[in-house]
């Protein structure tokens, strides 16, 4: 059974769910960074990102992440280095 994010008319009344999807997204990398890059641990959390988030989105962090930019949640050391180039 297909789990999604269920609504929050409390923090995100508005139909611009950007911030909903970044945070979920997030959350999935997270889960991945403390799971060891355990897909199915996280299955959850990554089914609720995908539910919220326009799949162009996905793809782009997605690469992001392979190239060690992400500017969100860095899954190691190298990324996070790679991430502070400047002051």
């Amino acid at each position: 059974m297909l789990r999604t994010t269920p609504f929050d008319k409390k923090h995100y009344p508005a139909t611009n769910q950007t911030h909903y999807c970044w945070q979920k997204y997030n959350e999935y990398v997270l889960c991945l960074k403390k799971s060891s890059g355990d897909e199915d641990h996280c299955k959850t959390a990554k089914q609720l990102a995908l539910s919220i988030c326009p799949d162009e989105w996905v793809q782009t962090w997605q690469e992001q992440r392979e190239k060690g930019i992400f500017l969100g949640v860095q899954e190691n050391a190298v990324a996070a280095e790679a991430k502070v180039t400047h002051h």
